[in-house]
């Protein structure tokens, strides 16, 4: 992969990130479609996982230290749980290739859809097992679930919207300039 290439990849990535610092209604963002991108628009397995990493760490240091700061004791790095929407993340990022191997608009809506369900499995997952908010039962669980479905339309909106704004203008810019067409259709 070309240098220039990963570095127009990543700030796509960074981009992505930085809208959750805009007003947007919850879980509406570009996590999954960042994650989902990078994963499919990056070769270097270290770089497709890691590139998304970074934009949501840098955006979460900026959440946590001023819309969220009253809630925290002094300066924030990582909020209760953060570790779950991290692995979530990663996760997303491993499994992208797999569904999105040759770029179509079917792909990008089944790898968003990927994405969303992803998403919502590890990190309600990780509310559970944090045992602050729901009994360490299967009914606990089970009601954590359940407490996450209606942000789960949110998630899939932001998902599917990012994901084709992330992959139709990575697609659009290949058409312009094909050294950065790196997905082929």
């Amino acid at each position: 992969m070309k240098k220039g290439n990963w570095i127009f990849i990543f700030v796509l990535i960074l981009i992505a990130g930085l809208s959750r610092l805009l007003p947007h209604p919850p879980n509406f963002t570009a996590l999954g479609a960042m994650a989902l991108f990078g994963g499919a628009a990056l070769s270097n397995k270290i770089l497709k996982v890691l590139l998304p990493l970074v934009a949501l760490f840098i955006t979460d240091v900026i959440l946590n230290n001023t819309v969220f700061a009253a809630s925290n004791e002094g300066f924030t790095l990582f909020y209760p749980g953060a570790l779950w929407t991290y692995v979530a993340i990663a996760s997303i990022a491993l499994l992208a290739p797999l569904l999105i191997n040759k770029l179509s608009v079917q792909k990008v809506v089944l790898g968003s859809l990927m994405a969303s369900v992803v998403f919502f499995v590890i990190s309600n997952f990780g509310a559970w097992a944090s045992g602050v908010l729901y009994p360490m039962t299967l009914e606990g669980l089970a009601t954590c679930y359940i407490a996450g479905i209606p942000f789960f339309a949110n998630t899939l909106g932001g998902d599917v919207l990012f994901s084709g704004i992330l992959f139709g203008g990575f697609y659009l810019a290949g058409l312009k300039m094909p050294k950065l067409a790196l997905i082929k259709n």
